[in-house]
């Protein structure tokens, strides 16, 4: 490797270690007082305002059987407090996206 090269390497690793310490320290999400999980699989949240009542709710998708589950914030968009999840329905039914 030429010099400048092994210099642009240390700066990037330099760099991303300064960007890495920017983070807040992890906290475990609650709904309704509980730990949100899956029942299966991976979690997938997004935080989106899923209701249109201009706070963002929390999504989490899971990878087992593609159901999505919908916690509702009932605190503010600074101080969010999600309530316990509802599925994400269609035709009267839990919908589900099937994985490929």
């Amino acid at each position: 490797m030429t010099r400048s090269l092994l210099s642009l390497c240390s700066l990037l690793t330099l760099t991303a270690a300064a960007h890495a310490q920017e983070f807040e320290k992890p906290i475990r999400l609650q709904a309704g007082g509980k730990p949100v999980d899956t029942d299966i699989g991976h979690a997938h949240p997004l935080l989106y305002d899923f209701d249109h009542d201009g706070k963002r709710d929390l999504l989490v998708g899971q990878f087992g059987e593609g159901k999505l589950r919908i916690h509702k914030n009932v605190g503010t968009n600074e101080a969010p407090r999600f309530a316990e999840h509802t599925w994400f329905m269609a035709g009267g039914e839990i919908a589900k996206v099937a994985a490929s």
